[in-house]
């Protein structure tokens, strides 16, 4: 079984791309929704001690949480230690799931995948891409979002050149949907045509 690690910035049309993936067969491991089930769940009582204020009605409020690192960025860390773990084996489970049940491909969605040293943790990285102009236009679109939160969350990114330098493939997400749906199709076909000759 091949283990693709998809990601991209912010903007850079990334959940689209793993819409795609999944569409053509290929089970999809969504990194935010990992992050909002174990918010809800299990790693409401990890963030009791240094995150109390982000905890509203026995779950973890993203939007508490985004205020508290503004005010104190250096518990970005702390965040990283509680969350990432957790995050791993949960993607470390879905992986070994989808192999018991035979499947060729399987894609984890990591929006930080170069970030957080999880490059060595799959087979092959594709990168979702626009140029940055379409971007700026995607984000400052989005609700309750302001050029500084654009900004900051850029700050915490690898720069989408590095990106694209590292990817085995690029989804260039700028062109249009049936584009990025082509792109996505071929490299499919790619890996399942490399893995039956495994």
């Amino acid at each position: 079984m091949i283990v693709i690690g998809l990601t991209g910035s912010i903007g850079m049309g990334k959940s689209t791309t793993a819409k795609m993936f999944a569409d053509e067969g290929v089970p999809v491991s969504d990194s935010d929704k990992v992050v909002h089930d174990l918010y809800t769940g299990e790693a409401v009582p990890l963030f009791a001690h240094d995150f109390a204020e982000a905890i509203d009605g026995g779950a973890v409020d993203r939007q508490l949480l985004s205020k508290t690192l503004a005010k104190n960025p250096d518990k970005l860390k702390l965040l990283e230690a509680i969350v990432h773990p957790l995050v791993r084996q949960k993607q470390r489970d879905f992986v070994a799931a989808r192999g018991r049940e035979g499947c060729d491909l399987v894609l984890l969605d990591i929006p930080l995948l170069f970030e957080v040293g999880r490059a060595d943790d799959v087979d092959v990285i594709v990168v979702a891409s626009c140029d940055a102009e379409q971007q700026r236009k995607r984000v400052l679109a989005r609700p309750n979002m302001s050029v500084e939160k654009f900004e900051f969350i850029l700050s915490l990114q690898m720069p989408d050149a590095e990106k694209r330098r590292r990817a085995d493939y690029i989804v260039d997400t700028g062109q249009g949907m049936d584009a990025a749906r082509d792109q996505v199709r071929k490299i499919v076909a790619e890996l399942r045509a490399r893995e039956g000759r495994r």
